[in-house]
């Protein structure tokens, strides 16, 4: 060993003894960490950690004066002789009777000298029948109580007390295995019960650590065996699964012994904070296309999928083998090669998986074909373990299997659960190896909150759902569509499609184009049935993106849209998937507001496609439509043609396309009746068909500049969040701009006064007196936005169809983000006619419609090249100031 006790003890004799307790500690870190660093093993650091620690406590003890029947003995993970650099060392003073008296000044002057030399422990003292008694009512402490070692003093004493905390006495092996498992779904819980949280906790969370500690927990206190090997001598664990546990610790320990250092302190939390810096520790470098940190997280999706997967099925093993031995009531046959036993679907051999490897998909089939059947049985999902190597390409060549995959894709119950189970059980990854490139894969952002393979069965699921009547309720459009499918599996096999070529560079769009024909050709589809899936892959992003940046109340953007689309079908079917794909990505990136946007533009698209798409639409006919039917509002209210016409004047076109009739009415109206026109006008209320989507805020004003940035700024002041902004100026200065905000929980503000009377007071205070706007926003940063090192982008064109320049800006998001773009913009001399804000988790991708001072598109290259070099360069001065702060 490294330590040299014969120096240590001459040290002790020659010197302070704290400071060369501390010494020997600092020394013996250093030297664990380094052998980290170099690349050994983690089991062998941490199990000689411990070792060093025992002999550290012994000389600690053997300090003090103890006398007979106490023992200091090590339990928890430092008993199982695991110690990581910052884990504390728990330690059980053991009695045989309970005389805490006789040994108190000792037990104090240990554990103060403990403290003195900076040993993080965690410490109780009990005699044996206090250990006894605790043990009965607690089962973390029973669990404590069977991973111990004798440090000092006499064993016992701690052999007694193993005896009397036995499965044979308290505890038994069956009620042992059900508290923990209780204890297991509610630690689970409070991870949200999946493997794939974007900051998981590698100890606490599902296929953590703390999993395959209760493998080892409950094996061994049935088998009544001390370590993991012996489990396999036992019979319980096969030499694969024993391999497979050890290795996935391994990659654990190596991620917590890293976190461990960085932190410098016991975290468990594999925060942003840390992601990146653990990657490079442990050699995951960037390359073309991928992450090095995304790499990493793959690594330990897989590994953690890995370990549920097993522990999973070795706890239902345990169950079913001996709690629940001889106890079947029910068992009906299916076929030759399998059997349903008390719901749970079995094999009727151990081999039929050699005999009949189709059976391996065939399997997952009778679970979708039989909705009553509740799940797989642990005998049989090790089989499929042990068997799902002959998958290979005779196996995906072969018809049967090929209809067999069909045949489930077109099941009635349950398909999502059963291509989870399949993916879980590495079937999905082996007969369709693209697919199996992806799982685990990350995206290193906000936005993207599963991996590819989870979100991309979340799509599946999001689909099959709709034919549930609550579900529908909430997607009427989409519901709709899928129930009058004639082929819903053709959407099917387009989601499971739409996102697998993610990580291998290129356009994932155009590459997942060309697998899923390869898929729908070796599976019998239509030459048809093949282009439109294509089309379906190669276009998935593209509703989101026009619903989102673009203006659909153009004509001539729906137009576009529809010829693209071509017919009804291909718009129907890329409906559904976009709205099926959105809601799978991350649960707040659905709102009701985006609802809407994606409904008009498909309703919008529908109709034109219905009408023939032979002659564009007029824009003038669309103008003059909408001023009709205000007009006939307005003279309704008593307002005459010359004083709406006066409002009127030199209003720009747009505005008459983008707004409802019955909203520049009411717009109108409310010019109209303001007694002081140097005041602005400003009108809320809350907008949608059936349930309100968002706020509308109108906003009129004379002879102002820097309106949008001063509106900006007191909307992130209020801490609301512009989802769209139509911003119309006439030549002398007169403001006509719509906005239409949600507040931070994504709901419109409508129905509370007190915010919607302090917005219009506020808004009408700043636009008055722009000098009462502070411009520096100081809302703090979140922590998780601060680890994003986005650099921002821009992009400019000129848009032929609107005559403006279009600016898109994409920038790590943050408070006062729009109203230092818009200030930008002043400085240059623009004009801003349009805003499209899309935040898309720690990132926005805004794109602003804007003109010179002439209402001309730019045109100057030198020019356009300075103003995207000004955002760039202050949005991520900005940025690095935030992340400083």
């Amino acid at each position: 060993m490294f330590f040299d006790q014969k120096r240590f003890t001459a040290d002790l004799d020659a010197g302070d003894p704290v400071t060369v307790f501390r010494n020997a500690l600092a020394a013996a870190q250093r030297h664990f960490n380094n052998r980290f660093h170099e690349g050994e093993e983690v089991h062998t650091l941490v199990n000689e950690a411990a070792q060093f620690a025992d002999v550290i406590l012994c000389y600690a003890w053997n300090r003090f004066e103890w006398g007979d029947n106490i023992s200091l003995i090590a339990v928890g993970g430092y008993g199982r002789g695991e110690l990581h650099p910052h884990s504390d060392i728990d330690l059980l003073i053991l009695m045989r009777r309970n005389r805490p008296q006789k040994y108190r000044q000792s037990i104090e002057q240990f554990l103060t000298f403990l403290w003195d030399i900076q040993l993080k422990i965690g410490h109780s003292v009990r005699s044996l029948s206090q250990c006894v008694d605790e043990a009965k009512g607690d089962i973390s402490i029973v669990t404590n109580l069977m991973e111990t070692r004798l440090l000092c003093g006499d064993n016992s004493l701690r052999e007694t007390m193993l005896k009397k905390t036995g499965p044979n006495k308290i505890w038994s092996s069956s009620n042992f295995y059900r508290g923990k498992i209780d204890e297991q779904r509610a630690r689970h819980l409070k991870h949200d019960d999946t493997e794939y949280n974007l900051e998981p906790n590698v100890k606490e969370a599902p296929g953590g650590l703390r999993d395959i500690q209760l493998i080892n927990w409950t094996a061994k206190r049935h088998f009544n065996v001390h370590r993991r090997s012996q489990l396999v001598h036992a019979g319980f664990l096969s030499e694969e699964e024993y391999l497979t546990l050890r290795r996935e610790e391994e990659f654990l320990w190596k991620v917590r012994y890293g976190l461990h250092l960085i932190a410098d302190r016991p975290e468990e939390r594999l925060l942003f904070d840390y992601q990146r810096k653990l990657a490079a520790m442990l050699g995951y470098r960037d390359s073309d296309g991928r992450l090095g940190v995304e790499k990493f997280m793959q690594r330990y999706y897989r590994a953690v999928l890995s370990i549920r997967e097993l522990t999973d099925v070795l706890l239902q093993y345990l169950d079913e083998a001996i709690y629940q031995k001889n106890k079947t009531k029910v068992i009906i046959p299916i076929n030759d090669r399998f059997v349903v036993r008390d719901d749970y679907l079995d094999t009727t051999s151990e081999d039929v998986f050699v005999n009949a490897p189709s059976a391996l998909l065939e399997l997952f089939v009778i679970m979708g074909e039989n909705e009553n059947i509740k799940e797989i049985r642990a005998s049989a999902i090790r089989q499929i373990r042990l068997h799902r190597n002959l998958i290979n390409e005779e196996f995906r060549a072969n018809p049967t299997n090929r209809d067999l995959f069909m045949r489930l894709l077109r099941a009635p119950y349950k398909l999502s659960i059963q291509l989870q189970r399949m993916n879980r059980y590495g079937i999905l990854g082996s007969y369709l190896p693209e697919f199996g490139k992806i799982v685990g894969q990350t995206q290193h952002d906000l936005f993207h909150i599963y991996p590819v393979d989870v979100h991309t069965l979340e799509v599946v699921r999001n689909i099959r759902r709709l034919a549930r009547p609550e579900i529908a309720e909430q997607f009427p459009v989409s519901a709709h569509i899928f129930k009058n499918l004639p082929k819903p599996e053709l959407l099917i096999i387009a989601a499971l499609y739409h996102d697998v070529a993610k990580g291998r560079g290129g356009d994932h769009s155009i590459l997942g184009s060309v697998d899923i024909a390869d898929f729908a050709e070796r599976h019998g589809l239509q030459p048809q049935e093949i282009k439109l899936l294509q089309w379906l892959v190669e276009n998935h992003l593209l509703m989101s993106t026009v619903s989102q940046r673009e203006d659909t109340s153009d004509p001539d953007v729906i137009y576009k849209f529809a010829k693209h689309c071509g017919d009804i079908m291909h718009l129907e079917l890329l409906y559904v998937l976009t709205v099926a794909d959105i809601n799978a990505t991350n649960p707040r990136l659905w709102t009701d507001w985006k609802g809407s946007l994606m409904r008009n533009l498909y309703f919008e698209t529908k109709r034109a496609l219905q009408q023939g798409l032979g002659v564009p639409v007029d824009k003038a006919v669309w103008v003059e439509y909408a001023k009709t039917a205000a007009l006939r509002v307005l003279l309704e209210q008593q307002i005459t043609k010359q004083q709406t016409l006066a409002v009127w004047s030199d209003v720009d076109q747009e505005f008459f396309l983008r707004e409802r009739a019955e909203d520049i009415a009411s717009f109108t109206q409310a010019i109209i009746g303001n007694d002081n026109p140097g005041n602005p006008v400003i009108r809320l209320r809350d907008v949608g068909v059936e349930i309100p989507v968002a706020t509308q805020i109108f906003v009129h004003a004379t002879d102002r500049q820097n309106i949008f940035s001063i509106i900006a700024a007191v909307f992130d002041k209020l801490q609301l969040n512009i989802q769209d902004a139509r911003l119309h100026t006439t030549s002398d200065n007169r403001a006509f701009d719509v906005f239409y905000i949600l507040d931070d929980n994504d709901r419109p503000i409508g129905r509370d006064s007190n915010l919607c009377k302090l917005v219009t007071k506020t808004l009408k205070q700043a636009i008055i007196d722009p000098s009462s706007v502070n411009f520096d926003i100081s809302r703090r940063t979140p922590r998780q936005l601060k680890n994003f090192t986005l650099k921002t982008v821009t992009t400019l064109s000129n848009d032929t169809e609107t005559n403006t320049t279009v600016i898109e800006v994409i920038t790590p998001d943050r408070p006062g983000l729009l109203a230092h773009i818009a200030s930008i913009f002043l400085r240059y001399g623009l004009n801003l006619y349009n805003a499209k804000i899309s935040t898309l988790g720690e990132r926005v991708e805004d794109t602003f419609y804007v003109t010179d001072y002439n209402h001309k598109p730019l045109i100057d290259l030198e020019f356009g090249e300075k103003l995207q070099q000004t955002i760039c360069s202050e949005l991520d001065s900005r940025n690095a100031q935030d992340k400083q702060s």
